[in-house]
């Protein structure tokens, strides 16, 4: 019992830690020349329609890699504050 309630802390952790790092995207809405040539150059090569979509995906991805970054950090903080 005590392992599952591990597990759901641990899945619930990194949720939240997306979840809060997510709401900090950048709604940028207005981009400059070169940041639209570049999401419109991307976009085409990866044979995205919409240059916006490929934006919230980048963006997205990004947070998932901050937030598994963030959580890694936390399990080994924790470790390291339980053995003391």
């Amino acid at each position: 019992m005590a392992t599952l309630v591990r597990r759901l802390f641990k899945i619930g952790l990194f949720i939240s830690l997306f979840l809060l790092s997510i709401r900090y995207v950048p709604p940028n809405n207005v981009w400059t020349e070169s940041e639209s040539n570049a999401y419109w150059a991307a976009s085409d090569w990866l044979g995205v329609q919409d240059p916006r979509d490929f934006y919230f995906v980048f963006w997205v991805t990004i947070e998932l890699i901050v937030a598994a970054l963030a959580y890694v950090a936390i399990m080994k903080l924790w470790r390291c504050y339980r053995m003391k």
